[in-house]
């Protein structure tokens, strides 16, 4: 799926990164960003979203928040950045970056609220009044006025247990009156998560319930007299999406994966974007039938669907494409993920030494793994831009 994609849609990205890796300057566990095809794939989306009228707020936590990457994204289209959590919150604001949502996923914390409203963010989701008036407070106290969201849900509605929380859309207008009657921060808008999700038995990306209860909600408040609100349709999306979004009255889109062509709808589906980032590690050790290579980022997370883990093996590009062979992941979460194991070719040609290329659904902010961008592929001259941390931080 993503690997075969990665071979027939972004070849000079696979040459680039096993030669890179072949002459020491790339090291194993790292994902690999292809930055000229970053901001090819930002500017098709976002002058697609602008052309609808909608604000790009970009999720970065599947490449580690990386400065070079963000500088890129910010160059050819993005808005502002989504923070989904203060560690993402402070990567974005240590980088120079805009701010432009926190509270997304993970609500802030109450003595980290200061903290978050001294970044300014353009928008602040909350689950609660009581979250309200943590941010309000801490928004009053620095002298600004604070755009809250409300996380909008209704009994029909799609919930993701683990992240769950938000008000009922039917008192909208009650929670919107204590929102401006607070100190500090004032009614902007409402949000809902998931709004798109992936079906893995059509294997296309669908509306939920949720993106509905926003419309309907939208058009309740619009009716009661409230205007330039803010409407925040995060979850699963590509420029192909980008339309039913704005068709709902979304205003906000916060595509990541969208950004790298590593969504879940990429691997079914030849969409405008193409691959820009890869999981780059080494055949460490051979062991009977298998090659052993090194982890430390093998988290793959495809919406899902369940489909079995391949990787290019081999210390040239013509004999990687040639080697793709069945891996075997540590995917319970009970077992760190010191080594990938791969089946040995029945020519048992892995040697150790060898590169090895995964392409996947990735959550590099989750892993222990390093983040490499690197400019030039597409016009031949690979650089590496540095070695950073999942953080954000050079690490070298």
């Amino acid at each position: 799926m993503f690997l075969k994609n990665l071979v027939a849609q972004n070849p000079a990205f696979a040459r680039a990164a096993i030669e890179l890796h072949q002459s020491g300057e790339l090291p194993p566990d790292t994902y690999v960003i292809d930055l000229d095809m970053l901001g090819t794939n930002a500017e098709t989306l976002c002058s697609e979203a602008h052309r609808l009228g909608l604000d790009v707020i970009a999720m970065t936590k599947q490449f580690g928040r990386n400065p070079v990457a963000l500088d890129t994204l910010k160059k050819n289209g993005v808005d502002s950045f989504v923070a989904v959590d203060m560690t993402c919150a402070r990567a974005i604001d240590r980088a120079g970056q805009p701010v432009g949502h926190v509270g997304h996923l993970v609500q802030i914390p109450r003595h980290e609220a200061p903290a978050a409203a001294a970044m300014r963010p353009q928008n602040w989701t909350v689950f609660s009044d009581t979250k309200a008036e943590e941010a309000a407070a801490a928004a009053g106290a620095a002298g600004l006025d604070q755009r809250l969201l409300a996380r909008v849900y209704d009994l029909d509605g799609m919930v993701i247990e683990t992240h769950a929380g938000g008000f009922d859309a039917d008192e909208i207008e009650a929670v919107a009156d204590r929102f401006d009657a607070l100190d500090g921060g004032h009614f902007g808008g409402i949000t809902t998560y998931p709004a798109l999700t992936f079906d893995r038995v059509a294997r296309k990306v669908v509306p939920t319930p949720n993106l509905g209860t926003l419309e309907r909600t939208i058009e309740r408040l619009r009716r009661g007299g409230r205007s330039g609100l803010s409407v925040n349709g995060p979850g699963e999306t590509s420029t192909e999406t980008l339309a039913t979004l704005a068709n709902a009255g979304v205003t906000q889109v916060e595509p990541g994966h969208g950004f790298t062509a590593t969504g879940a709808y990429h691997a079914f589906a030849e969409l405008p974007e193409r691959p820009a980032m890869l999981y780059l590690s080494e055949v460490s050790h051979l062991d009977g039938d298998a090659a052993f290579c090194f982890g430390g980022g093998l988290y793959l997370c495809i919406g899902s669907v369940d489909y079995q883990p391949q990787a290019l093996v081999g210390p040239d590009f013509e004999r990687a494409v040639k080697q793709s062979v069945d891996a075997a992941l540590s995917q319970n979460h009970q077992v760190i993920d010191f080594y990938g194991r791969l089946a040995q070719t029945e020519g048992r040609t892995l040697r150790p030494g060898d590169s090895v290329l995964f392409c996947f659904r990735a959550q590099a902010f989750y892993t222990r793994s390093l983040v490499a961008p690197v400019s030039g592929i597409q016009s031949g001259s690979p650089r590496v831009e540095g070695l950073y941390t999942v953080d954000g931080r050079p690490a070298r």
